[in-house]
C-alpha cells in the first residue's frame, strides 16, 4: 500500500468510527484508539502535504480563527413556526389544513429541540457551507466551526442528490453542559446558563479549536432544493439517515391527528428522560404535494405548527419595580425578583407589560409571585400568591414622571402604555432611535454599534442621527476604548450608508408602525421623501396594506418641526429619499393584476427563478390554488390533487412553453 492509500484507508476507517459513534451511536473502537489513529493520519497529512483534503477528520479538530462572519443570504427562506399552546389549536390547525387541500394528509411529529438553527448546504456529496438562521433571509456562514460538530458528516454516503440544502438544530446534551460548568466551576470561572444559549454562543466563537472543545450535537430535520426526488417529510427523514445525517429518532409518522395527540401527550410525560432540552412539538404536513397546496404567510408554513408544552412556573419574591424607556418612548414596567432558576436560566427580572397589567393581577412589592416564560424568550409574572402577602402591603402606584428625564408621562385612551414625549432629549429615546437607524435592516452601518451610539450620545457628539454624518476621525478618537483604526471605520461605514436604497433609509427613521414591508409601500408608491410629506390621510390609506393606525403616524411624524429638521440634514449628507427604478424596475407589467400558481419540476428554469420572472413581470405569486389564481403553471411531477383542484376552481392550466410564450 503506498502513502497516498495509506492516507485515504486512514480517513475512511476515522470517517465510519465518527459517523457509527456520533450518528448511531455505536462505539468500535476506546477514545485512546481513536485519537492513536488519528495522530498517526496528521503525522502523514503533515509529511506529505500534497495529499491535504479539506474533508480529513484531521479538519474537525479545528484551529481557524475567524474574525468576521460573513453574512450570507439562504438560497431559499428559513422560515419561523407558527406556535399553539393548547390540543384545540392543534385541531383548529388540523381542520383548517383539511379544508385547503383536496385529498387526506398524514402528518410527521418531530421533538422541537432547544438550540440554535443552522442551514448546510452540500454539493456534490460534500459539506460547502453552514450558515445560521439570522434573520431567516440571511445568515452568518460559520462552516468552519460547524465542521468541528462530530454528528455532521462532512461527505455522504449513498444516493444523495446533487445538491441540496439541511436544515436542522445545533444543541449541547444536557450531559456535556453539565461536565462543562463542572470544569469551569473547578478553575473558580461562572457558570453557562443553559444549554441553548451556551450552544448558540458556541457556534459563533471566533476560534474554532474552542468550539472542537465543545460537545455540540448536530440534529437534522428537514431538506430543501430543487429536483430532490422526494415526495414526502418522513420518507426525507429516512433518506436523510441514509446518506450521513443524525437525524433523531424519536420522529414519528402519524395517519391522523389522533395519532398527533398521543405523540404530544407521551413526549409531555417523558421529555425528561431525552439527554436534549426539548420545549414541544413540531407538527407538519406529511406529504409534500399538500405542503405545496397550503403554501407560506410571509412569517411561517401553513403546513407546520409548533406545539409549545405548558411552561414550567416557579414563585419568587418581587422586590422591586422598575421602569424601562423604550426608543418611542414607550413606558415598560419591569418586575426585578429574587433570583430564581426557570427552564434552566436563572431568572432574576420579568415583564409587567403595563400599569393596566399591574392593576388586574393586585401585584405588590414584596408579595410572592408566580413566574413562567410560556412563549415569550422575557419571563413575566402570572399571579400573585396571596395568602402570603404581608398585612402592610401597598398598591403599586403607576409613576407618572419619565424615569430618566422626569418629563410627565401621557396616556391615550386607545393606548395600552404610558409614553414620554420628550423624545429629543430623554436619553433612552434618542440612543435607541439612532441604534434602530444603524441596524441591519436599516443604514447596516459598519463600525458601529450600540454601545458606541451610547457613548457618543452620552458625551454631546451626537443628538440624532443626522449628527453621525458630521462626525471626524479626530471626534471619536478621544471615546473609551477607541483606537486610530475603529475611529476611521466608523466614519468611513457612516460615509459608505449614503448609498443605502430610499426605502431602507424611510425604514430608518423609526416611524411607528413602519416597518420594512411599509416602508417599501410607501417608498414605491410615492417615489420620494417629499411626496410622502405631503401625502393626506386619504392619500396615505388608499396605498396597498396601509391602514388607518399607520396613516396617522405617518402624518404626525412629519408634523413635527424637529423630524423635519433632521431630514433636511439627512439631505444636505447626501442620503438617498427618492425610488430608484432601476433597482426596482420589472422587465415588463404583462402580468400586471394576474396571480400565478406554481407546481411541479421544469425544464428550462427552477421553481424558484420562475418565480422570480412572474415578479419582474408585474405578477403575483400565490401560494396556494383558490378561486382568484390567474393561471397554474404546470410542470413535470405535479402532483394529481393539484390539476384536480385548479379544474374543479376553472383555473387555467399552462405549460412551461405556454408562460413564456405569455410574456
Amino acid at each position: 500500500m503506498d502513502i497516498k492509500e495509506k492516507i485515504e484507508s486512514l480517513r475512511k476507517e476515522l470517517n465510519d468510527y465518527n459517523y457509527k459513534y456520533y450518528v448511531l451511536d455505536i462505539s468500535e473502537v476506546t477514545d485512546f484508539e481513536f485519537d492513536l489513529k488519528l495522530k498517526e493520519l496528521q503525522k502523514f497529512e503533515n509529511e506529505y502535504p500534497e495529499f491535504y483534503d479539506e474533508h480529513s477528520p484531521t479538519q474537525r479538530v479545528g484551529g481557524e480563527v475567524t474574525k468576521k462572519f460573513t453574512t450570507v443570504k439562504h438560497k431559499q427562506r428559513m422560515y419561523s413556526l407558527d406556535n399553539s399552546y393548547s390540543k384545540e389549536d392543534l385541531l383548529d390547525w388540523d381542520t383548517r389544513t383539511k379544508k385547503n387541500i383536496t385529498g387526506t394528509p398524514t402528518y410527521v411529529c418531530e421533538l422541537k429541540y432547544d438550540g440554535a438553527s443552522i442551514n448546510i448546504l452540500y454539493e456534490n456529496g460534500v459539506l460547502k457551507k453552514a450558515i445560521t438562521r439570522g434573520d431567516g433571509v440571511q445568515g452568518d456562514e460559520i462552516t468552519t466551526n460547524v465542521k468541528t460538530i462530530r454528528s455532521v458528516p462532512l461527505k455522504l454516503h449513498g444516493d444523495f442528490p446533487s445538491e441540496f440544502e439541511i436544515r436542522g438544530e445545533i444543541i449541547l446534551p444536557i450531559e456535556g453542559f453539565n461536565k462543562l460548568n463542572e470544569d469551569r466551576s473547578k478553575k473558580g470561572e461562572e457558570l453557562y446558563s443553559n444549554p441553548r444559549n451556551t450552544a448558540s454562543g458556541s457556534i459563533k466563537l471566533q476560534d474554532s479549536l474552542e468550539v472542537a472543545k465543545r460537545p455540540l450535537e448536530c440534529l437534522l430535520y428537514n431538506v430543501v432544493g430543487d429536483n430532490l426526488g422526494l415526495n414526502n417529510q418522513f420518507g426525507t427523514l429516512e433518506k436523510a439517515r441514509d446518506w450521513g445525517f443524525k437525524v433523531p429518532k424519536e420522529s414519528k409518522f402519524c395517519k391522523s391527528i389522533d395519532d398527533v395527540l398521543e405523540f404530544v401527550n407521551y413526549w409531555d410525560e417523558q421529555r425528561k428522560s431525552l439527554p436534549y432540552e426539548i420545549d414541544g412539538v413540531v407538527v407538519k404536513v406529511n406529504e409534500f404535494d399538500y405542503q405545496n397546496q397550503l403554501g407560506f404567510t410571509s412569517k411561517y408554513p401553513k403546513w407546520a405548527i409548533s406545539y409549545k408544552f405548558k411552561a414550567e412556573q416557579v414563585s419568587t419574591k418581587l422586590e422591586s419595580i422598575s421602569y424601562q424607556v423604550g426608543r418611542t418612548g414607550a413606558i415598560t414596567p419591569v418586575a426585578n425578583l429574587k433570583p430564581v432558576q426557570l427552564s434552566g436560566t436563572i431568572v432574576k427580572r420579568a415583564s409587567l407589560h403595563n400599569a393596566d397589567q399591574i392593576k388586574k393581577l393586585d401585584v405588590r412589592i414584596g408579595d410572592e409571585v408566580y413566574v413562567e416564560k410560556g412563549g415569550e424568550i422575557i419571563p413575566k409574572i402570572v399571579g400573585v400568591n396571596k395568602n402570603l402577602r404581608d398585612f402592610n402591603s401597598e398598591e403599586v402606584i403607576y409613576i407618572s414622571n419619565c424615569p430618566e428625564c422626569n418629563s410627565e408621562l401621557v396616556r391615550k385612551e386607545d393606548e395600552a402604555q404610558h409614553y414620554c414625549l420628550n423624545s429629543s432629549e430623554c436619553f433612552p429615546q434618542v440612543v435607541g432611535r439612532i441604534q434602530h437607524f444603524i441596524s441591519r435592516k436599516a443604514m447596516d452601518i459598519e463600525g458601529l454599534g450600540g454601545e458606541t451610539v451610547a457613548l457618543l450620545v452620552k458625551e454631546g457628539l451626537v443628538k440624532d442621527c443626522s449628527d453621525l454624518f458630521k462626525l471626524k476621525v479626530e471626534d471619536v478618537l478621544p471615546l473609551e476604548r477607541m483606537a486610530q483604526k475603529s475611529a476611521e471605520n466608523l466614519v468611513n461605514g457612516v460615509k459608505a450608508s449614503v448609498n443605502v436604497s430610499f426605502e431602507r433609509v424611510l425604514f430608518a427613521l423609526g416611524i411607528r408602525y413602519v416597518g420594512e414591508t411599509v416602508a417599501k409601500k410607501l417608498a414605491s408608491h410615492f417615489k420620494s421623501i417629499d411626496e410622502i410629506i405631503k401625502a393626506s390621510f386619504e392619500e396615505l390609506i388608499a396605498v396597498d396594506e396601509i391602514g388607518d393606525r399607520i396613516a396617522q403616524s405617518v402624518l404626525e411624524y412629519f408634523s413635527k418641526e424637529d423630524n423635519l429638521k433632521i431630514l433636511e440634514s439627512l439631505k444636505s449628507s447626501g442620503l438617498q429619499f427618492n425610488y430608484n427604478e432601476d433597482e426596482n424596475s420589472v422587465a415588463s407589467n404583462k402580468l400586471e393584476s394576474l396571480g400565478f400558481v406554481v407546481s411541479g419540476v421544469f425544464e428550462t428554469v427552477s421553481r424558484d427563478e420562475l418565480k422570480k420572472i412572474i415578479k419582474e413581470n408585474g405578477g403575483k405569486v400565490l401560494s396556494s390554488l383558490s378561486s382568484k389564481t390567474s393561471f397554474l403553471v404546470a410542470g413535470a411531477k405535479m402532483g394529481p390533487s393539484k390539476k384536480t383542484k385548479a379544474e374543479k376552481l376553472n383555473v387555467p392550466i399552462i405549460s412551461e412553453e405556454d408562460f413564456f410564450n405569455m410574456i
